[in-house]
């Protein structure tokens, strides 16, 4: 068993990362062509032999959407046909992952779809980080492999203590996410209550908890437009915040998020690098930490069959 060849390869979507998973696990990264035909339709070809090895394919499915997943789908067809023993697909970011269920009438269910492509496209089991809603685990067949990028995103605050911490959540649904940050950094915990305007905006009303005289770390999973973010560091300055500090996992940041996170009252940002950062982010307060650490010794502990779920302790 451990004697099989475990081989790792990556799209187009973040080939950065896959090296860095690849330099954590000491292995040369798999050797595969992922580009498009003139007619934009895309042709995968792997050089590698997989017969019989332990494949996992790294691949985010970020933006560009559509093209990533596709790239994910025919890489994962191609390691099935030429006879790859076992295929794991490593998605730092699940893309669709917000649409999980039917919030109105005539609507599709994109992250179910999504599950169904991967697992009738051949992946044996998914290794995954931060979903939006941790339920999309059960729209699988397959083992999914959970992982959470909060202790790594702590580091920056663990070494130079912050006084007079608090841990907010920019809404009721982001609670979850922050509870264990605030528990880890020994903070307090307080929740930024949003009503929807419409299915784009979002509007901060009222603060649970104390955040006067405070410095704020608000805790979420995804950053998209940043229209939510941006207006609860608003709110929770006009509410008495020392200073405010936003960490997630995903910085998805698309436009106008660079230009609004710009302008916000916001001293310092700390996300993971489970996507590319956009270059109209470069310029912002932003920190960038690693998780290929993370998913390196998740992938490591499957391919020797060890306890994924030990990391979490």
């Amino acid at each position: 068993m451990h004697d099989r060849r475990m081989l790792v390869f990556s799209g187009n979507a973040h080939p950065a990362l896959a090296k860095a998973i690849c330099d954590y696990l000491d292995i040369r990264p798999g050797n595969a062509l992922v580009k498009k035909f003139p007619d934009g339709e895309t042709d995968v070809k792997i050089h590698d032999d997989v017969r019989g090895a332990d494949t996992f394919v790294v691949q985010p499915t970020c933006h560009p959407v559509n093209d990533n997943l596709i790239e994910l789908l025919l890489l994962i067809d191609c390691l099935r046909r030429a006879s790859a023993d076992r295929i794991t697909v490593v998605l730092p970011y699940y893309g669709y992952a917000r649409k999980d269920r039917k919030d109105e009438g005539r609507v599709p269910i994109t992250a179910k779809l999504v599950a169904n492509l991967l697992t009738t496209a051949g992946a044996h089991r998914v290794l995954t980080m931060d979903l939006h809603a941790s339920q999309i685990q059960g729209f699988f067949d397959i083992p999914v492999d959970h992982m959470s990028a909060g202790a790594v995103l702590a580091g920056p605050f663990q070494d130079g203590k912050v006084e007079d911490l608090v841990v907010v959540s920019p809404d009721v649904g982001s609670v979850k996410l922050a509870m264990p940050f605030a528990k880890r950094l020994g903070a307090g915990l307080a929740v930024v209550d949003k009503q929807r305007v419409r299915p784009d905006l979002t509007e901060p009303g009222f603060v649970i908890g104390e955040v006067k005289g405070k410095n704020v770390l608000m805790v979420d999973d995804i950053i998209a437009t940043a229209g939510s973010v941006c207006s609860a560091a608003k709110l929770l300055r006009e509410r008495g915040a020392k200073s405010v500090q936003v960490v997630a996992t995903h910085p998805v940041l698309c436009p106008p998020a660079a230009e609004r996170l710009g302008s916000a009252p916001i001293d310092r940002i700390v996300v993971a690098d489970t996507i590319p950062l956009r270059d109209d982010a470069k310029d912002l307060p932003i920190t960038v930490v690693s998780v290929a650490g993370v998913l390196g010794e998740a992938m490591k502990r499957i391919h020797f069959n060890e306890s994924v779920s030990a990391l979490f302790k």
